[in-house]
């Protein structure tokens, strides 16, 4: 045998030794520093097939932006994203006056669609990018880019960075800093696109890409809505802390990023996480079963989104256990066993939970908890009530991993 023959066969035998040892141990097993590579591969061996046939589907449909939907109702312009608030209604002892909140029931008469668009570039863009993360195909993140370019580079239907004219309430408001959570939707968007900026999309696409999410970022940091949402007591400031980090990474802004972990480790996590792991004010809401899973499932994916940062964000608690780990703990039995949950039951959507929960993934790789990928694994991973949807913004844990 030729020196080169044998070379090539130990190198062989080395992979084919190291590839069985990976598929006799657990998911999370042998952890990479920086736990990408086990739990890309763990996703990926679960995701494959449910990714590449949602991907296909997405490859004959056409970007749409918000400029396709303009509405009367907003008095921004038509690159303006619009939304009306969810949870307020006519008032019925005034039908023609300003409307009044029911927490919880969403009005269905609500202006929805550049909600609806939004959505559906959150759902096939990131889709479209897992694809190509898995197959290196280039139809896939060809028609990822042209997502991207549609919604932010495009002159003629790119979306404003800034979100001055959403959740408005007829006869309140023309736009609320409640609001921001709409784009919530564009975190997944944000780190789909960290994948195709440097293989995929143009330099100059890229570099526009990167320029709008950093003028978003800004908006966030110094607007009076951005700051007013950062400093709300509920689900509301993980969520703009989600996208405040994940804006930043794909920017490139390593200070800010730092600022927003100072935000979690300081001010969010204590004031409102209790010991045991709950969160004490989305359990008096009328939708606590629903809130409660939301906003771990939004803060876990704003640890994975601080990771490369110390401490470990996945696996930093405070003094007393609060932390990523105390809230996978409390929420676990509930996503393993919905009738054990001891609070009221949501007012709406109670049956269609729970749903895929990336919470779990996401703390059972950083935990070593199997348990926690079990039962991810088979809880369901695309929903289809709209109103779960709407609180449901990272699909593709593959590309978190």
């Amino acid at each position: 045998m030729h020196t080169h023959e044998l070379l090539d066969r130990r190198r062989f035998l080395k992979a084919a030794t190291a590839c069985c040892a990976a598929a006799a141990s657990p998911a999370w097993a042998g952890l990479s520093d920086s736990g990408r590579l086990d739990g890309f591969h763990l996703v990926a061996q679960t995701d494959r097939r449910r990714i590449l046939e949602a991907a296909g589907k997405y490859l004959s449909e056409e970007p749409l932006t918000i400029t396709a939907f303009p509405t009367k109702r907003s008095t921004g312009g038509p690159h303006d994203f619009y939304s009306q608030a969810d949870y307020f209604w006519p008032n019925p002892k005034d039908p023609n006056g300003p409307y009044i909140n029911r927490d919880g029931q969403s009005n269905p008469d609500n202006f929805d669609e550049h909600r609806k668009v939004m959505v559906r570039l959150s759902i096939q863009m990131p889709a479209l990018t897992a694809a190509w993360a898995l197959t290196k195909e280039s139809r896939y993140g060809k028609r990822a880019c042209d997502h991207l370019r549609a919604w932010f580079v495009t002159p003629e239907t790119r979306m404003n960075p800034s979100l001055q004219f959403a959740q408005a309430v007829q006869g309140v408001s023309t736009g609320r800093s409640y609001g921001i959570i709409d784009t919530l939707h564009l975190v997944e968007v944000a780190r789909a696109a960290s994948f195709l900026a440097a293989g995929m999309l143009s330099a100059q696409d890229s570099d526009a890409v990167k320029g709008w999410f950093s003028r978003y970022l800004d908006w966030l940091n110094t607007s009076d809505p951005g700051k007013t949402e950062r400093a709300a007591k509920n689900n509301h400031a993980i969520c703009w802390a989600l996208q405040a980090a994940e804006f930043a990474r794909l920017a490139g802004n390593d200070a800010a990023r730092t600022e927003v972990y100072r935000l979690f480790r300081e001010t969010l996590l204590p004031d409102q996480m209790a010991v045991d792991g709950s969160f004490p004010k989305e359990l008096t809401r009328t939708k606590p079963y629903s809130y409660s899973i939301f906003n771990f499932d939004v803060m876990a994916g704003l640890c994975q989104s601080l990771k490369g940062l110390m401490p470990d964000a996945p696996t930093f608690n405070l003094p007393d256990g609060r932390g990523l780990s105390k809230a996978a703990e409390f929420l676990y039995p509930y996503l393993q066993d919905k009738s054990a949950w001891k609070w009221t039951k949501d007012v709406e959507h109670f049956d269609a939970l729970p749903v895929r929960s990336p919470g779990l993934v996401f703390a059972g790789i950083a935990f070593h908890q199997q348990k926690y990928i079990d039962l991810w694994k088979t809880l369901n991973p695309d929903p289809t009530d709209k109103e779960i949807i709407r609180n449901y913004p990272i699909r593709q844990p593959l590309l978190w991993v």
